[in-house]
């Protein structure tokens, strides 16, 4: 009894806790949104990016399964970013920045997500849900905070879409977020294919990865999420004015999330766990940062 008035007073805690972030985000970027029936469409998306989520974890609470987890992430980016630009087509045509944002999220959502979906269909299970999916309250929690993570690191695109005014011509500033992008996708997918054929080789089973990118870093993977969402920030350079400058939270947002709270920590946590009293693995920490190249050559 008192695990489950625990586990119900944390969830309500985490899930009051992104509604006031969601609230306050969308207050913020929707002065120049689009109106439907009364509502911003910036407010619409929010609500997408949450009720997809609570509507995907009742089958997963109940069959105590975190496979479609990513899968459902995804989703809820093509959901947004298609309804951002319904939205914004009720005032006037899409533009060529929207059609290209809208372009950029699309393809990264569909690598990403397919890729993390056959990992765990690999692997099994993924280890992050270990101690969350066997309580229904408890594993809201996840599913509720994958709304949030959707909302803000989009939030660029939902604004760049759901104007109702008309915004200046593509320029530089979109070719500069255009070419950061391309860096920060090549980085990212490029890592993740490294890494599957690493831990398919059958010599590697129990290793730790050190080759590739990830001989430059140890989560090179995540230095290009950060990269990749920097440049989609950089297409509001030339649209955004007031309060929807706000939005430009996203990539520190997830800087701040991968390399603070879910990303890094996590992983180092276990990779230390495993290898922590290896003298080689020792070495490679020492010897490789954690995200960004050194610029030096290594010794």
């Amino acid at each position: 009894m008192d695990s489950t008035r625990q586990d119900l007073r944390l969830t309500t805690i985490v899930v009051a806790s992104v509604f006031i972030i969601l609230f306050l985000m969308v207050r913020a970027v929707e002065h120049n949104s689009v109106v439907l029936n009364g509502y911003s469409a910036v407010l619409y998306c929010a609500v997408i990016c949450i009720g997809l989520q609570w509507i995907a974890w009742i089958p997963a609470s109940i069959g105590k399964t975190e496979r479609f987890y990513d899968l459902v992430g995804g989703l809820t980016y093509l959901t947004a970013v298609g309804f951002s630009l319904w939205a914004g087509s009720q005032s006037e045509p899409p533009s060529l920045r929207e059609l290209i944002v809208s372009l950029l999220v699309v393809i990264w959502s569909l690598r990403l997500s397919c890729f993390l979906y056959f990992r765990i269909h690999r692997t099994g299970k993924d280890g992050r849900f270990d101690q969350l999916k066997n309580s229904p309250v408890r594993f809201l929690v996840p599913w509720t905070i994958q709304g949030l993570w959707v909302f803000l690191t989009m939030v660029v695109v939902i604004v760049i879409n759901s104007q109702a005014d008309s915004a200046p011509a593509f320029g530089v500033w979109d070719g500069i977020g255009l070419s950061i992008w391309i860096i920060g996708f090549g980085i990212e997918a490029i890592a993740d294919h490294q890494k599957t054929v690493f831990n398919t080789e059958s010599e590697n089973q129990g290793k730790w990865i050190d080759r590739g990118l990830w001989s430059y870093s140890r989560h090179p993977n995540y230095l290009g999420e950060i990269v990749l969402w920097t440049g989609i920030a950089f297409f509001g350079m030339s649209c955004f004015s007031g309060l929807e400058r706000v939005a430009w939270i996203s990539p520190i947002f997830i800087y701040l999330l991968l390399t603070k709270l879910s990303g890094i920590p996590i992983l180092d946590k276990r990779a230390l766990e495993k290898w922590g009293e290896d003298p080689e693995y020792q070495k490679y920490r020492e010897s490789t940062p954690a995200l960004f190249p050194r610029l030096n050559n290594k010794s």
